[in-house]
């Protein structure tokens, strides 16, 4: 009997899989009009443009549709690598003047990240006190597994917990946990292939300093050319006490952005 091809190996294996059972965790937020956001960013408003008996067809028809205004920097998302420049220079050196030309960025816009599909690592911190600063000592020992190059870090700082709240988890006067320099240097130094967080931007942010300084971003996104993902949903993984998982998440071809907003989900076996 010939041997199945490889790729027909493969394929056979990832549907067993499937059909031995998996569950799905949702590691994204709900998109909502007064959702906390950044106040750097747009503010994300729906309006029906067009409502159910506006217009109806001759079978008694009709359809609704909304306009849709948002930020590519909120609700759950992943920073493209045009997004942060430093010395107005872009990951790789490119000139973020000239790369912005025209409205849009030439290099490194969001649709240039490929869909992710890979090992993520959860790395759960229990619940950091405001303005804490995650370090690489507090992130080692948290670390379940050893992280591989080409996996995705997700960071469990507790904040989640204040989503139902805009100012608290916005935390503009009580500051918020996060990798300082030092904290992304070690996620750098493990070659992730991006990290992520509970918190609206992944930094330490100081109380009443609000953003700014990103000196996680500038080592990530511009040093190193790590994606980062913010306003994560991980109080349900770190709940079922999933530390590893196959990692999905693909963003909007948005050409030249800066950002997407993105659904990100862990899948692991039933």
């Amino acid at each position: 009997m010939a041997s199945l091809p490889e790729h027909a190996t493969a394929t056979d294996a990832l549907l067993a899989a499937v059909r031995s059972g998996i569950r799905v965790f949702d590691l994204g937020r709900e998109m909502f009009i007064g959702m906390p956001q950044s106040p750097n960013h747009p503010q994300y408003r729906t309006a029906l443009q067009r409502r159910h008996g506006d217009v109806m067809r001759d079978d008694g028809g009709s359809a609704a549709s909304e306009l849709l205004v948002t930020g590519t920097h909120v609700g759950t998302h992943v920073d493209a690598l045009s997004h942060v420049s430093h010395c107005m220079k872009l990951y790789g050196g490119v000139d973020a003047a000239e790369a912005q030309t025209g409205g849009r960025f030439s290099t490194h816009g969001v649709e240039q990240v490929e869909p992710v599909v890979c090992r993520g690592v959860l790395i759960d911190l229990g619940v950091c006190e405001p303005g804490h600063e995650v370090t690489p000592d507090e992130l080692e020992a948290a670390c379940p597994v050893p992280l591989h190059p080409g996996d995705v870090a997700l960071v469990r700082t507790g904040w989640g917990r204040l989503w139902p709240d805009f100012d608290a988890y916005v935390g503009h006067d009580s500051g918020v946990p996060g990798p300082g320099e030092a904290g992304a240097r070690w996620l750098a130094s493990h070659r992730v292939r991006a990290a992520g967080a509970d918190t609206i931007a992944f930094e330490r942010v100081a109380p009443g300093a609000g953003h700014a300084l990103l000196p996680a971003h500038r080592v990530l996104l511009v040093e190193h050319g790590i994606h980062i993902i913010e306003t994560l949903a991980l109080e349900e993984l770190a709940e079922a006490g999933v530390t590893e998982f196959l990692f999905v998440m693909s963003p909007l071809k948005l050409v030249g952005a800066t950002g997407s907003p993105v659904r990100p989900l862990a899948v692991v076996p039933a």
